[in-house]
């Protein structure tokens, strides 16, 4: 039996079962919270835990490394839609220790793609193209860095009110233990602040 048949018969058991009722909720983040993590496995039940977060509480962006890469990229946008659509008056991005995009090098990422079958002339027509693999590819130096970098994105993007906090943190992903990066209420005007 495949991985895809063994989770469909356990969805469908646990949609039989009512298993789903705890978990009800509405779209709107009840503690008006938009988070940007990582997409770490680590993080999935340790995240919210540790910050003692339940389904509904907010929203949860996740990718590699919490990088904000584009002003007008697809985790920016969803950002955007938690804060004017859905009542999100915080955002914490929280990246974390041992973090798979620390010092990733875009050339091992793609020779990894050239053993699994893309072609040198598949990359050469993304660079005719204006596609910057190597930046786009590219991790960062420290996870803190990192977190700053997408804090800065976030808080500095011409569509951002500029009364709203953005704080940065690493997690350390064995423990739970946060540690701030960015104190989003001391980067807010001084007529914002609460």
């Amino acid at each position: 039996m495949s991985l895809m048949s063994d989770l469909l018969d356990h969805n469908r058991a646990f949609v039989e079962s009512g298993e789903f009722e705890p978990f009800l909720t509405d779209r709107f983040p009840d503690k008006k919270l938009v988070i940007v993590t990582c997409m770490d496995t680590r993080l999935t039940e340790l995240l919210p835990r540790a910050l003692n977060l339940r389904n509904g509480d907010a929203k949860i962006i996740k990718n590699a490394g919490a990088v904000v890469s584009h002003p007008f990229g697809s985790v920016m946008r969803s950002v955007l839609i938690a804060v004017y659509n859905l009542g999100a008056n915080e955002i914490a991005v929280i990246g974390h220790h041992d973090c798979g995009m620390t010092g990733l090098n875009s050339h091992d990422v793609l020779d990894r793609a050239r053993e699994r079958g893309v072609t040198e002339s598949t990359l050469a027509a993304l660079k005719e193209s204006g596609v910057d693999l190597d930046s786009w590819l590219r991790g960062f130096d420290t996870v803190e860095r990192g977190v700053r970098q997408s804090v800065d994105m976030i808080r500095c993007h011409p569509l951002m009110p500029k009364d709203l906090p953005v704080h940065g943190l690493v997690i350390d992903p064995k423990t739970g233990q946060l540690a701030s990066v960015v104190d989003g209420y001391a980067k807010l005007p001084a007529d914002a602040r609460v």
